[in-house]
């Protein structure tokens, strides 16, 4: 279908991925925790328009670039760290000393919590190598389009994984809403959602 082999496979093989934790996990997670569902299912939307930009790219072969540069992927990698530790020290310290009511879930733009997730997506770069190395595997050696056939697998990917972060969106939202009219346990929760991005954001800078 659409010049691609094994589909049933692929859509399998999709799956366990999606539900394999990783930044994206995390980070829907924290964002959700702190933030309340609104933010995660921006976050969501976010990844997954910044998973489309990679699919694109391993389309027309862009995502090549990272793999042969190891400078320009090394920019790339220390731009998503820098954008994550930024993002993780913004929520340890939003509202530092509030204690004297409830904690509220932090105030952003719906635009603003929709383009960190764009961001710290688009600016990993082993996503893009990610989609570089597996989509290929599934395209028909025959097909008489060969970006349809990304296309249609990125489609997929992108289908089913949003449905999983939905799921973890949820989740997290369900979790803080408990903790909201604790002040004390509602701070905490916020710090260690910031707390989580740092470390992704390390973890993501010190990887090879």
């Amino acid at each position: 279908m659409f010049g691609t082999q094994n589909l049933v496979v692929f859509v399998l093989s999709g799956v366990l991925l999606n539900l394999t934790p990783g930044q994206d996990t995390f980070y829907i997670l924290g964002r959700s925790i702190a933030q309340g569902r609104r933010a995660g299912v921006l976050s969501v939307l976010g990844i997954a328009s910044g998973t489309v930009v990679h699919t694109f790219a391993a389309a027309l072969g862009l995502s090549a670039i990272l793999a042969t540069s190891a400078r320009a992927f090394l920019i790339l990698k220390l731009a998503g760290a820098i954008y994550l530790i930024y993002l993780g020290f913004k929520m340890m310290f939003y509202g530092a000393g509030k204690t004297a009511k409830p904690v509220e879930f932090t105030r952003e733009s719906q635009f603003a919590i929709y383009r960190a997730g764009f961001l710290t997506n688009l600016l990993n770069p082993k996503v893009a190598l990610f989609f570089m190395a597996f989509l290929p595997q599934f395209v028909a050696p025959s097909a008489d389009s060969k970006i349809l056939a990304f296309l249609f697998l990125g489609g997929i990917f992108i289908s089913t994984g949003t449905i999983w972060c939905l799921v973890l969106a949820w989740f997290g939202s369900a979790m803080s809403r408990r903790f909201r009219e604790n002040p004390s346990m509602g701070a905490a929760l916020r710090r260690a959602s910031g707390a989580i991005f740092v470390g992704l954001g390390v973890k993501l800078a010190v990887s090879k």
